[in-house]
């Protein structure tokens, strides 16, 4: 036990490390050359106006940053989700953190296991803690906003009937909703008043909101904005219909609670049951740790529990 204790504090101790020296300290350097230069005053050499503005990093570390730039195709996605979830983290911080999580479990499942193969499967399905963290977020924030959503065009058409413009309507929304839908549609607005053009800055909303009523939305503009019309009686009829939506979604939600709650039930069962079992009689699950067929099966049991809950989460889930 001491063994194990001692293996955890180093590797705890090793990464905590390697995260100041390469994140916290570059930081604290750059502070204290930006409070050296604020107190003696930059000279009209040093004194320049940057008008485009800088890529934004993946990660603080160089080296990590150029690889997740060259693996486009999968920081692509987790970049979308981290955004989407509103969690101020970096791709990179994000992906370090998986990393100690996936080390850190395989660690303390070898030293009580002293099975490579249980360790590794276990530090494998760590890996995913922090995704499904960002992902649950991310849903959070979307149902969130999916219900403020209504509000925020009931805001814009009034705005639209007092004779204010349709700009002026994104900057009340942006200063008058709570997060997200304010920040949402401050962005928008700023993105406009900068320089871009309305049916660009409306697309990018589109993006950054994966909700077929944000699309909803811009497309009644867009066509409003083409065809002509009367557009705030468009978004009085639209924030009707989100109304109506989301009161089916609330219905549906309610009628499939039993189910979600068993197919909950019987994802958590035998995790808990096996650490339960384990807790009482450590000797009885020795077996399954040092002889190769109880491996086999271990590793057979995660499989199968994995595929069952994705097969409950299909069956529970529905599209409307």
């Amino acid at each position: 036990m001491l063994i194990a204790a001692g293996t955890f504090a180093l590797v705890l101790g090793l990464i905590f490390g390697i995260y100041w020296a390469v994140l916290i300290r570059p930081e604290d350097r750059a502070q204290a050359t930006l409070r050296k230069r604020l107190k003696r005053g930059a000279s009209k050499k040093e004194a320049r106006v940057d008008l485009v503005k800088e890529v934004e990093r993946l990660s603080e570390v160089p080296m990590l940053n150029a690889a997740l730039k060259r693996a486009g195709r999968a920081s692509g996605p987790l970049q979308r989700t981290l955004t989407e979830s509103g969690v101020n983290m970096s791709l990179g911080l994000f992906v370090l953190m998986s990393a100690f999580a996936a080390v850190l479990t395989y660690v303390v499942v070898r030293n009580l296991t002293y099975s490579s193969l249980v360790a590794m499967f276990a530090g494998t399905f760590a890996a995913f803690g922090p995704y499904t963290y960002i992902r649950f977020m991310r849903t959070q924030r979307l149902r969130k906003f999916e219900e403020m959503f209504p509000e925020a065009i009931d805001l814009i058409s009034r705005a639209l009937r007092a004779g204010h413009a349709f700009t002026t309507g994104l900057s009340m929304v942006g200063d008058e909703i709570p997060a997200p839908v304010g920040t949402e549609f401050r962005m928008l607005h700023d993105r406009q008043n900068f320089g871009q053009p309305l049916p660009e800055a409306l697309k990018a909303f589109a993006e950054r909101v994966p909700l077929i009523d944000a699309r909803f939305f811009v497309t009644a503009v867009l066509t409003q904005r083409e065809s002509g019309g009367n557009l705030s009686e468009v978004l009085d009829n639209l924030a009707a219909v989100i109304r109506d939506r989301f009161k089916v979604k609330r219905q549906i939600r309610a009628v499939t609670a039993h189910s979600r709650i068993t197919g909950l039930v019987l994802v958590l069962l035998p995790p808990c049951m096996a650490v339960a079992l384990y807790t009482a009689g450590p000797d009885n699950f020795s077996p399954l740790f040092k002889d190769p067929l109880g491996i086999q099966m271990l590793v057979g049991a995660g499989i199968l529990q994995v595929l069952g809950t994705l097969i409950m989460r299909k069956l529970i889930n529905f599209e409307y």
